[in-house]
């Protein structure tokens, strides 16, 4: 069976569907590359890709894409909740079938030594591909910003691992690595406070004592007049979603605030769900072969 290989890059651009629909047609019609899904948010300003594929191709799409986007976006005019350091904020690869943590790794620095070279974007290795152990953390490499980058870079613990020590001026940095699989995951608040799900957000995060490999922000949902904790699962087999969920559940209670709601962001693996409807339905020794459609994709 071939290699396949999974990546999830994240455009800064989530309100022009123009662009938005030149940087997706990259991964339309090539043969050996899947596109799973996609997904724009106008508050976040974030286009959010899911696609599969076979090594090569895979790249290719890959590199077509970013060149496309620094072509539109200029984060000089960038504005959204969601944090940013380049218009092609960050390019991660997973392994899927026939393929390991080190082929993503590989692949990773290969792409990204070329977005450097075709396109003059810097480039910082993360996760897995991490150069150093303080560049593991994405949010340690995007802290500043696009527009804090432009000293931050030239910092010499924070050259980067491809191209120059200068921030592109429309295009920003970007950063490329390897990792397990990602469960973009986010719950909507009963109120407009942005200090609540702040505050929430700090209480279920690693970096402040929270889920080992959780990640989490506050994010202002103007348009609906709600506030959001934005939260990006690293690892869910190791922190479940619902463990998440019933926490910042319970920390908005102190509020005297309700949850309205919540969102998956893009594709899912089925194993997380299962963890979640174990757990609230109260099932006794229940397996993924229980499921039918999983039952019929082994036939």
């Amino acid at each position: 069976m071939n290699q396949i290989i999974e990546c999830v890059p994240n455009f800064s651009e989530g309100r022009d569907q123009a662009k938005i629909e030149q940087i997706v047609d990259n991964f339309r019609g090539r043969k050996g590359v899947k596109l799973l899904d996609y997904s724009n948010d106008e508050n976040h300003n974030r286009l959010v890709v899911t696609v599969v594929g076979e090594r090569e191709p895979l790249k290719e799409a890959v590199l077509a894409a970013v060149g496309k986007a620094v072509e539109l976006i200029d984060l000089t005019k960038h504005e959204g909740q969601h944090p940013r350091m380049g218009a092609v904020d960050v390019i991660p690869f997973i392994p899927i079938r026939n393929s390991s943590m080190e082929d993503c790794i590989a692949l990773s620095k290969e792409v990204g030594e070329q977005v450097a070279s075709l396109y003059g974007v810097p480039v910082f290795l993360y996760e897995k591909s991490a150069s150093a152990p303080h560049r593991e953390n994405l949010a340690s490499i995007r802290k500043g910003e696009f527009e804090g980058m432009e000293l931050k870079i030239k910092e010499p613990e924070w050259k980067p691992d491809f191209g120059p020590a200068e921030r592109h001026a429309t295009a920003g940095t970007v950063a490329i690595g390897a990792r397990m699989p990602l469960v973009a995951y986010n719950i909507n608040l009963n109120t407009n406070r942005l200090d609540i799900a702040t505050a929430i957000s700090k209480k279920i995060r690693h970096i402040n004592g929270g889920f080992r490999f959780c990640k989490a922000m506050g994010v202002d949902l103007a348009d609906r007049g709600i506030v959001q904790v934005s939260i990006n699962m690293t690892d869910f087999t190791r922190t479940a979603l619902y463990r998440v969920f019933e926490t910042v559940k319970f920390e908005a209670q102190r509020w005297g605030v309700t949850i309205a709601g919540s969102e998956i962001v893009g594709l899912v693996p089925m194993a997380a769900l299962l963890d979640t409807a174990e757990y609230y339905l109260g099932l006794e020794g229940f397996s993924v072969s229980q499921v039918l459609e999983s039952r019929i994709m082994e036939e």
